[in-house]
């Protein structure tokens, strides 16, 4: 009987801070989302209104077409970045431990010291970009004060950010992959890109998932960069849902509209994990 009931009491602990750090925060969100409750007040059900508001909204509509562009641009630069360098350290043997220990810094620094020296880079007076740029007879970049440039900085900052995991991850998995296929691919004459295309890349469908999926689920729910840098400006052109629900929750009061606004977060999320669980079971049937 105790060796029954042993897995329950050592799972019990992380069980209980699940449901205490993210069930109940959770469905407290979604009940809030339902009622018209403002900052020192306890609110009255509404039902949808929230969401249908929230669907009429024209900065809001904006706020999901930002964040669909933020998450695929990132994402997909991460990615392409990532597996680049992955490559670049599995090919390098001296000095190997230092320069992965050296790729890591971008991601181990806290966020918002990092989003400072960026935004400080990207100051209208003080940066060192345009200083750069006009030495070489170049124009100032309106960095943060045009809504293209504001996008391209705050998606630039966010794959600097996290293309080092994505690198340290690769890396995993591309020295996990036995050098067994790449000597009989050699004996049957294939060159390198062949090798990538038909083993490296197979093999690595399931890291390149899970990687993908981590890093959606980041840089969608994403708010220290965008908030540190734009606040969501300039003409909301860079709001986030994190930094939308915030403007209109916390700083405007309305705390059942800015739930709403954090919760379609959650449709985004399902339809992505959805499609990579897909790529990682058709990855494991190929292994």
């Amino acid at each position: 009987m105790r060796e029954r009931h042993l897995p329950h009491v050592l799972v019990s602990p992380a069980v209980a801070l699940l449901v205490g750090l993210i069930a109940y925060p959770f469905l407290i969100s979604i009940f809030m989302s339902l009622t018209d409750k403002r900052i020192g007040t306890a609110g009255t059900f509404v039902g949808l209104a929230n969401y249908a508001r929230l669907l009429k909204d024209d900065m809001f509509q904006q706020t999901v077409k930002n964040t669909l562009l933020y998450a695929v641009s990132a994402v997909s630069f991460k990615t392409v970045l990532g597996l680049s360098l992955a490559l670049c350290l599995a090919a390098v043997w001296r000095g190997r431990r230092f320069f992965r220990g050296l790729v890591l810094l971008p991601w181990v620094v806290p966020t918002s010291l990092s989003v400072l020296a960026w935004w400080w880079m990207f100051d209208p007076l003080l940066s060192v970009i345009n200083w750069t740029l006009r030495g070489f007879g170049g124009q100032n970049i309106p960095w943060l004060s045009d809504p293209f440039w504001a996008r391209a900085a705050v998606i630039t900052v966010n794959v600097w950010r996290g293309t080092p995991f994505f690198a340290v991850a690769f890396l995993s998995g591309l020295v996990s992959i036995p050098r067994e296929y790449y000597e009989a691919a050699e004996t049957d004459g294939a060159g390198a890109l062949r090798s990538f295309w038909h083993i490296t890349l197979p093999l690595m469908r399931p890291v390149l998932a899970i990687v993908v999926l981590y890093s959606i689920v980041m840089t969608v729910g994403d708010f220290e960069i965008v908030y540190l840098l734009t606040r969501g400006g300039p003409f909301g052109r860079t709001h986030l849902f994190s930094t939308y629900a915030y403007q209109v929750g916390l700083q405007g009061t309305d705390i059942g509209l800015g739930a709403a606004a954090a919760l379609f977060i959650f449709p985004v999320l399902a339809v992505a994990s959805y499609l990579i669980m897909r790529v990682v079971r058709a990855g494991e049937q190929y292994a």
